[in-house]
């Protein structure tokens, strides 16, 4: 298991090099999962939000629009150059009760019962003690108020996530993964029980199936360099990349594959009144 440290530092290299295509068009995946877990939260003006793992503030960002001015949302994220998008994107959309600051979920130092609600959307599989995160960001929940963690689903982005993966092995087996740190969570007796070891009640976790539109070969790659698989492209030669790169094209030129999987598991938990 790799330690914090090396788990942060990984998470933080890649997502600041996927910056430069994490909000392309193509990649709608983000905002969309983001409105929706919001949208399950039913936050109410004058709330106060905590978005750990926020990214360039797709689930920050309509809380922020939600709780209106007497309310306030505080993103945080290892990446600064993903903070950086959202807080051009809040700059732009007149959001003054919204921050963003680069940070660990695990060492925010606020006291116990500071927010209304936490929100992790794709990021809690990332923590090699997801059980630690969990119980850590529970304690920050007030009483009567709501952790929401989203995880993506079985199968994520197949077919062509096994295509890119079987075109790694193919110049760098070293780096081929079989195991992604998602599927850890990718159902919601997982996902249900994790709430639970962290110290959290009333927990209601469901899962919902989707596809992911795939327009062009052109989208793929977008996904590819947008997304967790970054990391891997990083850590390539310009000989290897454009050999991933021409095997994935062909794949979704020649296949007729035009969507991939994008399934995720929703997970609500309600702090009970004493």
């Amino acid at each position: 298991m790799p330690t914090p440290q090396d788990a942060k530092a990984k998470a933080a290299i890649t997502y600041n090099a996927a910056s430069d295509r994490f909000d392309d068009p193509a990649n709608s995946f983000w905002a969309h999962f983001g409105h929706r877990t919001i949208e399950q939260l039913n936050l109410k003006q004058g709330e106060r939000v905590l978005d750990v793992c926020c990214g360039s503030g797709a689930s920050a960002i309509p809380s922020a629009r939600i709780v209106g001015p007497e309310g306030s949302v505080l993103g945080v994220d290892l990446a600064e150059d993903l903070l950086k998008l959202a807080r051009q994107k809040a700059r732009a959309l007149g959001l003054h009760n919204i921050e963003f600051q680069q940070g660990d979920m695990l060492d925010l130092h606020f006291e116990d019962s500071h927010f209304d609600a936490v929100v992790c959307v794709f990021g809690i599989f990332f923590v090699p003690d997801m059980q630690a995160a969990v119980r850590e960001l529970w304690r920050l929940v007030r009483s009567g108020g709501k952790l929401a963690l989203t995880t993506w689903g079985p199968n994520f982005f197949e077919p062509a996530s096994t295509v890119f993966w079987n075109s790694i092995r193919d110049v760098r087996p070293d780096l081929y993964k079989g195991f992604n740190p998602w599927d850890r969570l990718c159902d919601p007796s997982s996902l249900r029980d994790l709430f639970h070891q962290g110290g959290a009640e009333l927990v209601d976790v469901h899962a919902q199936n989707g596809m992911h539109e795939l327009a062009s070969p052109e989208a793929w790659w977008a996904a590819i360099l947008g997304s967790g698989y970054r990391g891997t492209i990083e850590q390539l030669d310009a000989a290897a990349v454009e050999y991933v790169r021409n095997v994935n094209f062909n794949y979704i030129r020649e296949s007729g594959v035009r969507s991939v999987e994008a399934n995720v598991v929703y997970g609500i938990a309600v702090k009970s009144e004493p």
